[in-house]
């Protein structure tokens, strides 16, 4: 037992060294704290703390040292498919960031695929877009889990910037692998195929009067310049602009603001405006394009547009009630028709008269009624009755808005626009059916896509005829937001403006980067959603911060599209709560003519200021000893 004892004590550390590491080990706590500044915090805090005497201590303890603590940082990201406003697969980026030491999720977001097939396409043509949609999504989510994933870990959601090039540098870097492996196909294909001679642009169909004195016509057939091929949609690309919004949600929720305020941050460099402008929204109420049931196809969204002085709520409020009350006109005209035909058998047989068409219950996936007629003017003509019945004036208490998608009506077989078919009309014929339209409808305050882009000649001409009394916009020139900002002016339809939509590689910096150089043309920006919408709201916020001067979400139905006008609802409402709601300019149309005089002389003087340059380079240049005495 006594050397057991002994043993036992000998293996106990002495007194001496455990007093020692003790010591040191409170000398290191003391260090460690003195040099983090605990203790002078501590104080403070005591100190506050004791003469506000607040109800919920350590809550008031929480608030002040979440303050003192580190920035969040992105810790992981996490993609995953989710289905969209029409039940397609779509994707969903969640944000993971480490927050006073935990990781937790802070956002997610939400982003439409980039394929817009037409309601009208083939079988084949829709499981080709299935496909590719797939495709694409499953590399999507690739991306973000693996490479993107890595490369953000560790920065903070505020560094937009540098986020957004990387983003930008990663899918040129994707872009060019995808290039180097198309290259061989691409000399194969050019090798083998032959490009196709541009079509001709038929004469209208008519009687043809036998020519007697022999002499030559004098139609002249204009060649129809050939649809540019589309432009390739790299797979996977939606990882780019979906990631990019997700992290400036975070970014506003972690600095605890709303997003709209976070883009207009970012767009005036972090100096907060005073005041933000609401959107104008354009409400489609009607969709009587190519796949409806009608001739008509030119119309594929018949969209009303508030005057400037209402506000959203009341903007909404007026444009429910004009879509109620056409309903009630289109149910008592097809009652009336259904009766007359029971009546009188013989009413079919009088080809003169044309009854109504059936009232049609589908609704688009635009989130409109779907409907068909067989002339341009009756759609309008119902919105004009409509409007009277609730004592509205077209022109003054709201306008109208044409989506005509024109690109989508080219028979280039015929070299025409099918309006309407069986009624082909030439690029040309076009501008002249725009002109008598709007001066039959001068409440048309605005015509998308009025022509396709390539036909630049005729968008000239319609802007020049046009342009000072409606808004001319391009949408399907400009769905490639990142090529657009590397272009020139020159390379975009003479317009008034452009629908910018968030899709594909599309980042929040080149949303910013291209209202800002529309605001420096003079120019409208018009933020849009794409065919399939998702249930995310985060376009309500964009649009408000870019200060786009309207809105362009579809109609009154459909949840995906309801949750945006709710948003903008909700800002509109904590703006003018706060004192910070800007009131509208009103419609101000562009001089085309003058404009353009402007430009011929500007550059003129550009010209004459390069000639100066090069001839004092010259005279420079030209002395033998030294430029000082060549000028004297």
């Amino acid at each position: 037992m006594a050397r057991r004892e002994t043993r036992t004590v000998r293996d106990r550390p002495s007194e001496p060294v455990r007093r020692f590491s003790i010591m040191d080990l409170k000398h290191q706590a003391a260090e460690y704290y003195r040099s983090n500044e605990v203790p002078q915090r501590l104080e403070e805090v005591l100190n506050t703390m004791f003469y506000q005497r607040p109800g919920d201590l350590y809550g008031y303890l929480v608030n002040f040292f979440s303050e003192l603590s580190k920035p969040p940082v992105i810790c992981k990201l996490d993609a995953k498919s989710v289905l969209d406003g029409t039940g397609r697969p779509t994707l969903e980026v969640e944000v993971f960031c480490r927050v006073r030491n935990c990781d937790k999720i802070i956002c997610s977001s939400m982003i439409s695929c980039h394929a817009e097939i037409l309601e009208s396409a083939s079988a084949e043509a829709i499981d080709a877009d299935e496909k590719e949609r797939s495709e694409s999504l499953n590399k999507a989510i690739e991306w973000i889990n693996e490479s993107l994933n890595e490369m953000l870990r560790g920065l903070q959601p505020g560094d937009q910037q540098n986020i957004d090039e990387l983003l930008g540098d990663y899918f040129t870097r994707k872009s060019e692998q995808y290039e180097e492996k198309r290259e061989p196909v691409k000399e194969k294909e050019s090798q083998e195929v032959m490009a196709p001679a541009s079509p001709l642009a038929t004469v209208s169909p008519g009687k043809k009067k036998p020519n007697k004195t022999g002499k030559k016509l004098s139609v002249v057939e204009k060649p129809i310049v050939p649809a540019e091929p589309p432009e390739p949609v790299l797979m996977g690309s939606l990882a780019i602009g979906c990631t990019s919004l997700a992290i400036a949600k975070s970014a506003a929720t972690v600095r605890d603001i709303p997003l709209y305020s976070y883009i207009a941050l970012l767009k005036h460099d972090q100096k907060m405006p005073k005041e933000l402008v609401m959107p104008l929204p354009m409400i489609t109420v009607l969709n009587c394009g190519k796949s409806s049931p009608g001739k008509l196809n030119l119309i594929k969204e018949l969209m009303l547009i508030p005057p400037t002085w209402l506000t959203v709520k009341q903007a909404l409020t007026r444009c429910m009630d004009i879509q109620k009350q056409m309903l009630k006109l289109i149910e008592k005209m097809n009652k009336d028709s259904s009766s007359a035909i029971d009546g009188k058998k013989a009413a079919s047989r009088d080809a003169g008269k044309k009854t109504p068409l059936p009232v049609p219950k589908k609704i688009s996936h635009l989130g409109c009624l779907v409907m068909g007629y067989d002339s341009l003017e009756q759609p309008l003509t119902l919105i004009q009755s409509t409007c009277t019945h609730l004592s509205l004036e077209l022109g003054t208490d709201i306008y109208l808005g044409i989506n005509c998608a024109a690109h989508e009506l080219m028979d280039y077989n015929k070299g025409k626009y099918e309006v309407i078919t069986g009624t082909p009309k030439s690029p040309d014929e076009m501008v002249d059916m725009y002109l008598d339209l709007v001066k039959k409808f001068p409440s048309i305050l605005t015509l998308i896509d009025p022509l396709r882009k390539e036909d630049s000649q005729q968008w000239i001409q319609l802007c020049n005829v046009l342009g000072s009394k409606c808004y001319l916009i391009a949408e399907d020139s400009c769905r490639n937001l990142t090529k657009l900002l590397g272009s020139k002016k020159s390379n975009i339809p003479k317009c008034s403006g452009l629908v910018l939509k968030h899709i594909n590689e599309a980042k929040i910096l080149d949303l910013i980067q291209m209202t800002q150089r529309l605001d420096g043309w003079r120019h409208l920006s018009i933020l849009g959603s794409p065919d399939g919408e998702s249930s995310d709201d985060s376009l309500a916020d964009l649009a408000v911060g870019l200060g786009t001067k309207f809105i362009k979400l579809g109609g009154l139905s459909r949840g995906e599209r309801i949750v945006k006008y709710n948003r903008l609802l909700a800002i509109e409402e904590e703006l003018n709560k706060n004192g910070r709601l800007c009131e509208r300019d009103e419609y101000e149309f562009i001089d085309f003519i003058e404009e353009e005089e402007e430009g011929e002389e500007e550059e003129e003087e550009e010209e004459e200021e390069e000639k100066e340059e090069e001839e004092e380079e010259f005279d420079h240049t030209d002395s033998p000893s030294g430029s000082k005495q060549a000028v004297v």
